[in-house]
């Protein structure tokens, strides 16, 4: 069986030197190359021929997006960002991940203890993206058309309809919620979905793996371009309409009933499926508080988080919908899910949204 063959492109001779030791570890992963700067990587991408690129975000000579966006114009191919966890580092990840990259990984420099687990991750995802087929993406609108108000669902509160005319946000009860989780691929699945929804549409909490560095400017990436209003979920606060509540990284997003509101709960609890925040504590708690009046939707993703979770969602009534192998990234999580039987619908990613709306008519 060929070895997959992996450039790494970073400006720090030691971070090279760390990532070769640790991607040759695998004995299906074989460093071919190391380049300093985007100049010589390009020469070598011609010479090598590699399956994935590693591409530090900040280099000498040419930045990292300057060069992934000529890449994907002129040569795609599947590429691992290598990202510092900063402010600064969140956001042009992001950017990077609109533009074509598959996913991401923290500088090893950032890490100080923790590198055997930092191991299995790049190897893991240098794997996964040996296996994706690469096309450069569009950046999202600055603010999507969304659906027209006939389309919102029938069911839909009269104080949510008065809310989105007042602008007040006070709501005795929230009758449906939305529970989805996206990882590998999601940063660029979950936003084409949520943009066509319309602002009044019922309330949606998300758990989506993301450092926790990351979670506010994906949040306000997501505001921007959402007809609905974005925000990290705060532990306590009342579930409403026309919201998306975002689980903040490094914390479990639950739901919680109070009487005859839903509130968000969260906690640092240990991880579970390897990740915090995770998928199926989300939709766990969500098949214990909403049960039918719930429903589930999973996202591309690699591994297997949340598809118990999503069973449990429709064994307790409610209606859950998968993004179809043909659109994800990774058919991890909805592979994982629909292989459970959890899945009542599969839908590709571009008929998700409406799936959503029809289901809560």
């Amino acid at each position: 069986m060929a070895k997959i063959k992996v450039l790494i492109v970073d400006d720090s001779a030691l971070v090279r030197q760390l990532l070769t030791k640790i991607l040759e570890s695998a004995n299906d992963i074989e460093v071919v190359g190391t380049a300093q700067d985007p100049f010589i990587a390009r020469n070598k991408i011609k010479e090598l021929k590699p399956d994935v690129l590693t591409l530090d975000v900040e280099m000498p000579r040419m930045d990292g997006l300057t060069f992934l966006s000529n890449l994907m114009r002129l040569h795609p191919m599947p590429v691992v960002m290598v990202s510092s966890l900063t402010q600064k580092g969140a956001d042009v990840t992001l950017d990077a991940l609109d533009i074509g990259a598959v996913d991401f990984v923290a500088k090893p420099s950032a890490l100080g203890s923790g590198l055997e687990a930092y191991a299995d991750e790049i190897i893991g995802k240098v794997r996964m993206a040996a296996k994706v087929h690469v096309h450069a993406r569009t950046r999202h609108p600055a603010k999507a058309t969304a659906a027209t108000e006939d389309s919102v669902p029938a069911n839909q509160s009269a104080d949510a309809v008065l809310a989105k005319r007042t602008g007040r946000s006070h709501f005795s009860t929230t009758e449906k919620i939305v529970a989805l989780g996206a990882s590998t691929g999601g940063t660029q699945a979950t936003p084409e979905v949520l943009q066509a929804l319309p602002s009044g549409f019922p309330a949606i909490v998300i758990s989506q793996h993301l450092p926790a560095a990351f979670s506010e400017s994906y949040a306000k990436r997501m505001d921007g371009i959402c007809q609905m209003r974005v925000k990290l979920a705060e532990h306590g606060e009342q579930i409403i309409p026309g919201h998306i509540y975002l689980a903040p990284g490094e914390q479990h997003l639950l739901v919680k009933r109070d009487g005859a509101r839903y509130i968000c709960h969260l906690n640092d609890g240990p991880r579970v499926n390897r990740h915090r925040p995770s998928v199926d504590v989300m939709f766990r708690s969500v098949a214990q508080n909403v049960g039918p009046n719930a429903v589930g939707v999973m996202l591309t993703g690699m591994g297997n988080d949340g598809a118990q979770g999503m069973k449990e969602m429709l064994d307790a009534g409610a209606h859950t919908i998968i993004q179809d192998e043909a659109t994800s990234v990774v058919w991890g999580m909805p592979g994982a899910a629909y292989k459970l039987g959890a899945a009542k619908e599969v839908k590709a990613l571009d008929k998700i949204a409406q799936a959503m709306m029809a289901s809560l008519k």
